[in-house]
């Protein structure tokens, strides 16, 4: 289970990451106003951070059931 964890939480600092770019480079383009920036930086920075938290767990989980043979 730490591995799914591990996981999770990888994928959720990358996603934190890359919503935090996207939305940032999305807020300028579409012109959004003042305060709205803010916003509309953190719920992309959220959301993409649990979307792709979870399908790294999920991918971790799948991937540390297997036996270790090749």
């Amino acid at each position: 289970m730490n591995r799914v964890a591990t996981g999770a939480a990888v994928g959720g600092a990358l996603g934190a990451s890359i919503g935090a770019l996207y939305g940032t480079y999305e807020a300028f383009r579409y012109k959004v106003p003042g305060l709205y920036k803010v916003r509309y930086i953190g719920q992309t920075t959220l959301s993409s951070a649990a979307v792709f938290g979870l399908f790294l767990g999920a991918g971790s989980l799948l991937h540390c059931g297997r036996s270790q043979g090749y």
